[in-house]
């Protein structure tokens, strides 16, 4: 009996290591995914910054101060 008990307290160590470590394995790749996605997110601007750039944009500016230089009637 003691040599059965000892196989089987052995054998769930055993599977609870395995399990345990694909647990570690894809806590980590999930991880590294979230901080991927994080440093693309603070690449990109946000809000109207991300539309400063844009010839439309650009346009509208230069509208708006050649209407400021003009005189109003």
């Amino acid at each position: 009996m003691e040599g059965e008990d000892r196989r089987r307290r052995a054998r769930s160590f055993l599977i609870g290591s395995v399990v345990g470590a694909g647990a570690a394995l894809a806590t980590a790749r999930r991880r590294r995914a979230v901080l991927a996605r994080r440093s693309v997110r603070n690449q990109t601007p946000a809000g109207l910054a991300a539309f400063e750039g844009a010839p439309c944009f650009e346009e509208l500016v230069e509208e708006l101060a050649a209407s400021a230089r003009e005189p109003q009637a």
